[in-house]
């Protein structure tokens, strides 16, 4: 029986010394104003290049990320793959927006899906539009996209051939890729080009993964017109669900720019949403392909019951859960020793570049209800449990 309070299973891949380490940093991340005091102090180091590595690669960086490089990430990668868990490389540096920091990370992830197609246990490659383009291109591109000069539009076409270019890479190596989703005012244009790249590309199989943002209310009316898209132009649709990560942003820019407020009226509406397109999904699963990224025990367990109640094979290679590294293995191992297929979200970075990636998991981890409680709790459990033995 899943049971995601088997802290046994769960830290399996633990030894004490890392359960003891991972408390001590979830009990300081408990905190916001030391979450908050943090971030200000890294913003100023960064500023005035303060060597960071000491004091950031023992915690924050060990928990939640997998190295510096795709060589150093092997470790990790080879070590999962002995409890059943894939993984899944994201470059998550995120350094100026110049033409040589946007050239930079393209290359890089396109090293990146050359390695999976290199690496039987990495499931899926990723990329974050907004790091191979500027954000002033993707934001005008999806609202003002006639207002686009001369110069902008040639820039806008240089980020589609970037973009293009590494769906291409993937089909080409056979590996799937997923498409993060970004800021309500960035992803018409994402929406857009994953579109064509799933049209392109996912004739055979889906290679192109769209990531739907279920915290957005209109996401469901756009599911449904993939299907229909899919259907009609005959391609197979590759679908990444996640609540969302940018709620207050979004709300408060809505009301600055005066346009309807694009999020769901409140957590209930949103986990509703989220839940109605994974069914939707797993009930046309003979056409399209499931990536279910949470950390919310419910839908997860709602998932792995919706396969059982179908007949569909535990390790049915169209559907996939996922979670981040350094948090909620308690999910992700549970599901992966009952036969259910999961892929960590494996972040790689040199330290400074990856620093807000960190910054953002502490406040995450912070802000989202209960998650900070659940890992302590879910942690003292598995030591006392150790204890006894």
């Amino acid at each position: 029986m899943l049971d995601f309070n088997n802290t046994e299973i769960a830290f399996s891949s633990k030894s004490k010394k890392e359960l003891q380490n991972a408390y001590m940093l979830y009990t300081v991340m408990k905190y916001p104003w030391i979450v908050k005091a943090g971030k200000w102090a890294s913003n100023i180091a960064i500023k005035i290049h303060f060597p960071l590595a000491w004091i950031v690669k023992p915690t924050l960086y060990k928990q939640f990320v997998g190295g510096e490089t795709l060589e150093e990430c092997r470790k990790i990668v080879s070590y999962l793959e002995k409890f059943n868990v894939k993984s899944t490389m994201d470059f998550s540096a995120e350094g100026e927006q110049t033409p040589k920091g946007i050239e930079a990370t393209f290359h890089e992830t396109l090293r990146s899906v050359d390695n999976a197609k290199a690496n039987p246990n990495i499931a899926y490659a990723v990329f974050k539009p907004s790091t191979i383009t500027r954000d002033e291109i993707l934001c005008k591109a999806s609202e003002k996209r006639k207002e686009l000069t001369i110069d902008e539009i040639k820039e806008f076409r240089e980020f589609k051939e970037r973009f293009m270019a590494l769906c291409r890479r993937a089909y080409d190596n056979d590996v799937r890729i997923l498409v993060d989703a970004e800021d309500y005012c960035f992803q018409d244009a994402i929406d857009e080009l994953t579109d064509e790249a799933m049209r392109e590309f996912n004739k055979e199989r889906p290679i192109v993964f769209a990531t739907l943002q279920m915290y957005r209310h209109d996401r469901m009316p756009y599911l449904q017109r993939i299907l229909d898209d899919s259907i009609e132009k005959g391609y197979y649709p590759g679908i990444k669900f996640v609540r969302g990560a940018y709620m207050e942003e979004e709300r408060k820019r809505a009301a600055e720019m005066g346009y309807p407020d694009p999020i769901c009226k409140d957590k209930q509406a949103t986990d509703d949403n989220f839940d109605a397109g994974v069914a939707f999904v797993v009930e046309h699963i003979d056409r399209m392909e499931l990536f279910m990224g949470t950390h919310n025990e419910e839908s997860n367990y709602k998932l792995a019951k919706l396969i059982d109640e179908k007949g569909l094979k535990r390790d049915n290679p169209r559907i996939f859960f996922s979670q981040l590294m350094g948090m909620s293995d308690n999910i992700s191992f549970n599901l992966s020793h009952a036969g259910y297929n999961v892929t960590k979200y494996v972040p790689y970075a040199p330290v400074r570049d990856v620093l807000p990636y960190l910054l953002r998991r502490a406040e995450e981890n912070t802000s989202v209800k209960g998650q900070t409680g659940r890992e302590l709790r879910m942690l003292q459990i598995e030591m006392n449990r150790r204890k006894k033995e």
